[in-house]
């Protein structure tokens, strides 16, 4: 097999190391610089990848030949680990300004050999330890009544420790199964939280789009997603299509959002309505790869469909600001589109809403189930009040009518 790919007519280079994949097949990066006879000299970082998607930045203090695959034998706490070099020279520094590595506050620890056959050996017990320690453990925070799942569990290259990633939806007091643990396994113990979509990285797989996903592969940060970058994007509103693996909105949703955002500074309002001789008018729906904006002759509802450029859109909103009201928008008629079938929410459990964080009160409760049973509340406290206002008014109808009858008997005994 050829170690070089050819570019521009063998004006160009590229070695294939440079983008070889790791053995984990996860967070791979492309080592662009691979070629530079001055590249690996110029910094003595190196990036070395444990299991799935954990990585370590080392100094090479020992200036052993390192290539991209190398496994190594690394310092760790306490003992040492194997792992694979993944990146070496110029590009380390960027890779970890990327990450966000403060080199001031990181302990940068160093290499220490490449990994013998008994290291390899030793590291491979400690793997096949991995799936059953993560089953016993997960029975063990069960048993004490911890809110908390066990994910994964990655033992050290020399198997003196464990790291137990686990998902906790709020804070979880773990000192009594720290002891439980190292009473068990006898290992020390490290526990550290991850979040639903670092787990989806760290097990790995494969998207409706057909590849792998997007944490597995190359994203390392991740920000939040909203139900407004679906909404923006005019995609429907079905949970089971917008979630992915990790149960939570899927990231891509975002990666468009900027471009929407840019197309839609040339429409109007959604609140503006336009105001013509035929009628009110209200905003129904707007489609920013297209440049058309459609109104409706009732809120919310398709009824007398009226398509517009946003520039049309808003000559009508001007001529409504000085007075004037056009004969009609003069827009294109359309229908409204069919909706999929395929999915009915028939309990109304799948509300696109439940990606959304709840707003917590004062008091540590949901301020719209609050909210819904202050309103439930309001509205049984109006009835009381109605009923007792009858109540009050019958009872001094009848009062009267009895006054007025006892009149008459007075006069005529005097």
């Amino acid at each position: 097999m050829n170690d070089d790919f050819t570019l521009n007519n063998e004006t160009c280079k590229f070695s294939i190391k440079g983008c070889r994949r790791n053995s984990a097949h996860m967070l791979p990066v492309t080592d662009w610089l691979c070629d530079l006879p001055e590249n690996v000299n110029e910094s003595d970082l190196v990036e070395v990848q444990f299991k799935n998607t954990r990585k370590g930045y080392y100094h090479n203090v020992n200036h052993l030949n390192l290539e991209k695959g190398s496994q190594v034998i690394v310092e760790a706490n306490p003992g040492v680990d194997l792992g694979e070099v993944v990146l070496t020279g110029r590009l380390v520094k960027l890779q970890m300004e990327k990450n966000h590595i403060d080199t001031t506050r990181y302990e940068i620890r160093s290499i220490l050999h490449f990994a013998t056959e008994q290291d390899q050996e030793r590291a491979a017990i400690a793997r096949e330890k991995e799936h059953a320690t993560m089953i016993k453990a997960r029975q063990l925070a069960k048993s004490l009544g911890l809110e908390m799942k066990i994910g994964d569990v990655e033992y050290q290259g020399d198997g003196s420790k464990a790291i137990f990633y686990y998902i906790a939806d709020g804070r979880v007091d773990f000192r009594q199964l720290i002891k439980v643990y190292a009473e068990t396994f006898r290992i020390r113990i490290e526990m550290k939280q991850i979040g639903a979509r670092q787990e989806a990285g760290r097990i790995g797989g494969t998207g409706p789009c057909g590849r792998e996903l997007c944490c597995s592969t190359w994203m390392t940060n991740f920000s939040s997603v909203g139900t407004g970058a679906a909404r923006l994007q005019n995609i429907s509103p079905n949970p089971q299509k917008l979630a992915g693996q990790c149960a939570k909105l899927k990231c891509c949703l975002n990666y468009e959002v900027p471009v929407y955002e840019d197309a839609m500074k040339d429409f109007p309002p959604r609140y503006a309505q336009l105001e013509t001789q035929e009628g009110t008018y209200y905003f129904f729906s707007a489609d920013p790869l297209k440049g058309e904006v459609t109104y409706s002759s009732v809120p919310h509802v398709p009824t007398n469909l009226q398509v517009l450029t946003p520039a049309k859109a808003k000559q009508i909103i001007e001529m409504n600001s000085r007075g004037e009201k056009p004969v009609s928008l003069g827009g294109k008629t359309t229908i409204a589109p069919v909706e999929e079938s395929g999915y009915q929410n028939v309990v109304g459990q799948d509300d696109l809403t439940r990606f959304d964080k709840k707003k917590k009160n004062r008091n540590g409760g949901d301020r719209r189930d609050n909210r819904r049973d202050g309103n439930r509340d309001n509205r049984r406290d109006h009835r009381d009040s109605r009923r007792d206002f009858r109540e009050h008014r019958d009872g001094n109808k009848m009062n009267g009518n009895n006054e007025n009858k006892s009149i008459p008997n007075s006069n005529s005994a005097e």
